[in-house]
């Protein structure tokens, strides 16, 4: 019961979060943003945690997770309310900066938790029980965006994605057991050296097939809202494909026990790529809701399957006492492809349209995926 506590407040942060991307994506274009300012919005999710999240890992290492739960928690209702008392697009630059350092420390705080609930043993099964958290999380929140987007207008919506963050901030409050942490392991100044960590092998294959995927899943949050509006979609038909999306990482993560006993790690983070490049060489040649249900949640399966493994590789790697801070890279790196690569992308959008951008990253999947093939021992 303890784990399914640590989901729940994952569950609610990371759906705050998420729902907050795509309505910010939606309301920029409502008040008459171009492709290029909505990247840049995209981008401030990201730009700060991609300079803090080390300094980050550090921290929870040092301190434990609960203080910086408590004030990742408090920031996200921070970051969603202000739109909705201040509806202007200079207010999306902030409310963007002020939602992604939250959830960084969210992100971080949980994994450290997560590794550290219960034995090694049953560590790869804990981020897979995290990973279909996650899942729940990424299809519930663009499904509440979008209808509170239709019902209540894009402001008020920010309002009601800000509920569930002061949900978990309460929660969390009033626990008053400690909360599980990685076991403290004193590192001398000399030893503490960032580059260590991209000097061990297992460390530093899981990091760059990481940083691919995660492209591929947090650009799809940027381009499908441009990509549905620019065909007239609906922000609840955009919602509800994005919503397959996550369901379909929900579908692969409930079979991901069986896959773990049968295949190798490797060999499943391949085939994740494979499939993931596969569906967006797919994705600008349809126009139809129906199509780009089935592709996205082709997408879903593909990307959804790989997390749970990396998480666990990742974890098993980290030298004692760095786990926090082997995250916390693995974090900037994903943030450094958010902060740079979705104000390309609208750049490229802007100048030649939308599908170079989706084959360029399919490229990069594709041979993302050959890289991971060549790790299979």
């Amino acid at each position: 019961m303890s784990i399914l506590y640590f989901l729940g407040l994952n569950v609610l942060g990371h759906l705050a979060f998420v729902g907050s991307r795509m309505t910010t994506a939606l309301f920029a274009l409502q008040l008459g943003a171009s492709p290029f300012t909505v990247g840049v919005l995209m981008a401030l999710f990201a730009a700060l945690p991609m300079l803090l999240s080390v300094s980050t890992g550090r921290l929870i290492d040092r301190i434990g997770p609960r203080q910086p739960l408590l004030a990742a928690f408090a920031a996200l209702v921070c970051g969603a309310s202000l739109p909705f008392l201040f509806p202007h697009v200079g207010t999306l630059y902030f409310s963007s900066t002020l939602l992604g350092i939250g959830f960084m420390y969210v992100h971080i705080g949980m994994n450290s938790i997560i590794g550290a609930h219960g034995g090694p043993e049953r560590r790869a099964m804990n981020f897979a029980w995290l990973a279909i958290g996650f899942s729940l999380s990424g299809s519930a929140g663009p499904l509440v965006a979008g209808y509170a987007i239709e019902g209540l207008g894009h402001a008020a919506a920010f309002l009601v994605l800000a509920c569930f963050p002061a949900l978990a901030l309460v929660v969390l409050w009033q626990r008053k057991q400690p909360l599980p942490r990685p076991e403290r392991h004193a590192v001398a100044a000399g030893e503490h050296r960032l580059l260590d960590l991209f000097r061990v092998p297992g460390l530093r294959h899981t990091f760059i097939v990481s940083g691919m995927l995660a492209t591929g899943w947090d650009l799809y949050s940027f381009l499908m809202p441009i990509y549905g509006a620019s065909i007239g979609l609906a922000p609840a038909t955009i919602g509800v494909i994005m919503a397959t999306f996550a369901i379909a990482t929900f579908v692969v993560r409930l079979a991901m026990p069986l896959l773990m006993r049968r295949a190798r790690q490797w060999l499943i983070i391949a085939a994740s790529m494979a499939l993931a490049g596969s569906g967006y060489l797919l994705f600008p040649l349809v126009s139809s809701a129906a199509l780009l249900t089935a592709i996205s949640f082709m997408l879903g399966l593909g990307l959804g399957c790989a997390q749970p493994v990396i998480m666990a590789l990742l974890y098993d790697a980290s030298p004692p006492g760095r786990q926090g801070e082997a995250v916390g890279v693995r974090t900037t790196m994903i943030n450094a492809s958010q902060t740079f690569i979705p104000v390309v992308s609208g750049a490229l959008s802007a100048a030649l349209g939308m599908t170079p951008v989706f084959w360029l990253l399919a490229i990069s999947l594709l041979g993302g995926a050959w890289f991971a093939n060549q790790q299979v021992k």
